[in-house]
């Protein structure tokens, strides 16, 4: 039997990710997850100022081991790619063929949905969140719109779509029933972190600590932390915990911010990684006493299914996308409580009752993992008959 003709995965953001030097995101570890499940299968799609580039196999092989790499070298490796990508704009995309675009590249504009009826592609999107639509407040100026415009191109574009989550889902089940637009076959798959590197165990933690770990962004809730902090220290002085707190700064967060920088109580009992590798993420999450996941609204939450992976408690908001990837293991606790954060914080301090209930249920708590994502998600492109058919 003829092989099947290849998947379209696009491979846009990671291309810019690793060109500007960046530790991979969420959505990146996701990207990089399919791009390692589906890269024998693939070509490779770029797209650029509302064009669309489509490698040949070679090329294609070339690129994803560029980006597999990353680190330094990747610049000078693309770099001497372009000449080549110039000419690749008119090579073929066959119809039929299914295009998969994982980091939501491009869907806030036209030429993509032209694109893809043009050449009769079947696409599938993996949507990870709605929160610029439903959560605005937190978010850049002008983000609401633009994601809006994704969200309507997906679901007039696609033949399939996956969610992240089944809380995903419903948010997406939600805007198209409210404004009227179709509804393409869909599929909520969890999603999965990197595979869990041997911990390393930073220097400078000279005393027990708490980790939040997300971008220092308004929908994160970092004040609230920082908040509490402020009345442990008062309370606990020298014995107060540290706060370790992994992300690089974003957007509405200006207080959070301040905070960090300029309030002196905080600058003994606070450290701050802008980026830390798997390896020491995993060291400072696994030596932690719980993490600390405050969110107003997410749409997944990979640092709880880490730090349940590495036998951490997990105080977290009670929203319904951490119920339903962590069950009941989680203390939960409304994001707008700060007593209530505080007072659980500081029983963490100690081997409290709750703190040992949440450690004898992570005993059967089974993670999320990439294998069951992929099994769930080709059985459901081969029943939606969505892979490219073998010629």
């Amino acid at each position: 039997m003829a092989h099947p003709d290849p998947i379209l995965l696009d491979v846009s953001r990671l291309v810019w990710r690793r060109w500007a030097g960046r530790l991979p995101t969420g959505i990146d570890r996701v990207c990089l997850a399919y791009l390692d499940h589906f890269a024998p299968r693939a070509r490779a799609v770029l797209q650029w100022r509302g064009r669309m580039r489509v490698l040949s196999r070679a090329q294609s092989e070339r690129l994803f081991g560029l980006i597999d790499r990353g680190g330094p070298g990747f610049r000078a490796g693309f770099a001497a790619m372009l000449p080549a990508l110039a000419i690749a704009a008119k090579r073929d995309a066959r119809a039929g063929a299914l295009y998969l675009n994982i980091g939501h590249t491009g869907l806030d504009h036209p030429a993509l949905a032209r694109w893809i009826a043009a050449h009769g592609l079947r696409a599938v999107f993996l949507l990870h969140d709605l929160i610029p639509i439903t959560h605005p407040e937190f978010c850049r100026a002008g983000e609401a719109p633009r994601h809006e415009r994704r969200i309507r191109h997906a679901l007039g574009a696609a033949s399939g779509i996956i969610a992240n989550s089944a809380a995903t889902l419903r948010e997406l089940d939600i805007y198209a029933a409210r404004h009227g637009l179709p509804r393409p076959p869909m599929l909520a798959a969890w999603i999965s972190g990197p595979i869990v590197p041997p911990a390393i165990r930073p220097a400078g933690l000279d005393r027990p600590w708490f980790v939040t770990v997300g971008t220092i962004e308004g929908r994160k809730n970092h004040a609230l932390l920082l908040q509490a902090w402020q009345r442990l220290a008062r309370t606990m002085g020298p014995a107060t915990p540290l706060l370790v707190i992994v992300g690089q700064r974003g957007w509405e967060a200006e207080l959070a911010q301040a905070m960090i920088d300029r309030d002196r109580i905080l600058h003994a009992h606070i450290i701050e990684y802008g980026a830390a590798d798997d390896a020491t993420l995993a060291g400072l999450i696994a030596g932690a006493r719980a993490l600390l996941m405050p969110s107003f609204a997410e749409g997944f939450g990979l640092p709880v299914i880490e730090a349940l992976q590495l036998g951490v408690p997990v105080i977290a908001s009670d929203l319904p996308v951490f119920r339903e990837i962590a069950g009941a293991i989680p203390t939960f606790i409304d994001p707008t409580d700060g007593p209530g954060w505080q007072a659980a914080i500081r029983a963490f301090c100690d081997d409290s009752p709750e703190r040992a209930r949440q450690l004898a249920a992570m005993a059967g708590y089974h993670a999320p993992n990439w294998n069951d994502h992929f099994a769930q998600v080709e059985a459901w492109l081969a029943q939606q008959r969505l892979l490219p058919p073998c010629r």
